[in-house]
């Protein structure tokens, strides 16, 4: 159980914040199949781009789980204060802010990660954005700017000290981007050093990895990322494993078919033909990747591969639609590979 403020989060297993992919289509998803808590995709905190389609987009919330969790990404205190009035304004119940994105396009403008360099500037920010607002704010962050430049210690006594509620911690330096393997030791000293919540992310991909990251690190909650794609059910795996000690069974060929249709028909309704349409060729990728045997597929319509290159060359939500359902007869129809 988690605890953020006046919200209580029963199922301690948290859908990361990612750039194109955590969009209201897909929160909604993770949530249905279990997550506890969901963040939404960062939005800039320079308000004057947010007259955007992809900002407006971002910063739509209807019909979301409770609570609404919105990450802002900036470097300037008065506009992050801004950004998180705005959003509480437009729903927001719990406000995130980004020292954790490590893509050069953000750290190159002094946020995300790049601000763990300024630990006065971190404070700065923090202070700005807990007066701005009375709902509850986080923060999202890494273990520091570089292995030689761990700091993700001091980062989350400035936090604390500031009144943030929680604190999710990847297990990488900036540097790191996503090589190599995540640590959690530091993660497991940052537990320690704070009073607050923390949420433990880095290479959670399965039910036992999230029960060995919380015997590691002691967290009080672990957030999934990108083994989220292609897999939102694995909310729903970790959740039972780490209140029965048992696995869930995996779901079914017909499922999976239900589930990626859902998704799909939510991207095209969301986003509207032409968007929706290329959007779900990424997600429809992740489907077939996550799935497991692939090779044992006959050379037929059923080929991922092939499937994936034919997929991509449609241009309509309804071939779309008949293409994935035309797929799933293939495979019901011949050896049923398990999701």
């Amino acid at each position: 159980m988690l605890q953020i403020g006046p919200y209580t989060i029963e199922t301690p297993v948290v859908l990361a914040p990612m750039a194109g992919v955590t969009d209201l289509p897909f929160r909604r998803l993770c949530s249905e199949l279990g997550a506890g808590l969901v963040v939404s995709e960062m939005v800039t905190s320079d308000t004057r781009l947010w007259n955007t389609r992809k900002s407006r987009l971002r910063l739509d919330h209807s019909g979301e789980a409770e609570p609404r969790s919105v990450q802002i990404a900036g470097g300037d205190p008065e506009q992050m204060a801004e950004a998180a009035r705005q959003n509480h304004e437009r729903g927001a119940q719990i406000i995130d802010i980004n020292f954790g994105c490590p893509a050069k396009k953000v750290c190159n403008k002094a946020a995300g990660s790049a601000l763990m360099r300024d630990e006065k500037l971190v404070q700065e920010i923090l202070h700005a954005v807990r007066k701005a607002v009375d709902i509850p704010v986080t923060v999202k962050m890494r273990t520091g700017w570089s292995p030689e430049n761990r700091n993700a210690i001091n980062i989350a006594r400035i936090a604390e000290d500031a009144g943030i509620n929680a604190l999710s911690v990847h297990g990488r330096t900036r540097a790191c981007m996503y090589r190599g393997e995540a640590e959690y030791e530091t993660i497991a000293a940052v537990k320690q050093a704070v009073s607050i919540p923390v949420i433990a992310n880095g290479d959670i991909t399965c039910a036992e990895k999230a029960q060995e990251v919380f015997s590691k690190t002691g967290a009080d909650a672990v957030m999934v990322g990108r083994a989220a794609q292609g897999r939102p059910w694995i909310f729903r795996e970790i959740a039972h494993y780490l209140e029965t000690g048992e696995h869930l069974s995996p779901p079914s060929t017909e499922e999976v078919e239900q589930i990626l249709l859902s998704h799909v028909g939510a991207l095209h309704s969301f986003y509207g033909e032409y968007t929706g349409v290329r959007v779900a060729r990424k997600h429809v990728g992740w489907y077939l990747q996550a799935r497991p045997n692939n090779d044992q597929v006959s050379e037929s319509s059923a080929d991922p591969v092939g499937f994936r290159k034919q997929f991509n060359a449609l241009e309509d939500p309804e071939a779309q639609v008949e293409a994935i359902t035309t797929y799933f007869a293939c495979l019901k129809n011949g050896e049923d590979i398990a999701a």
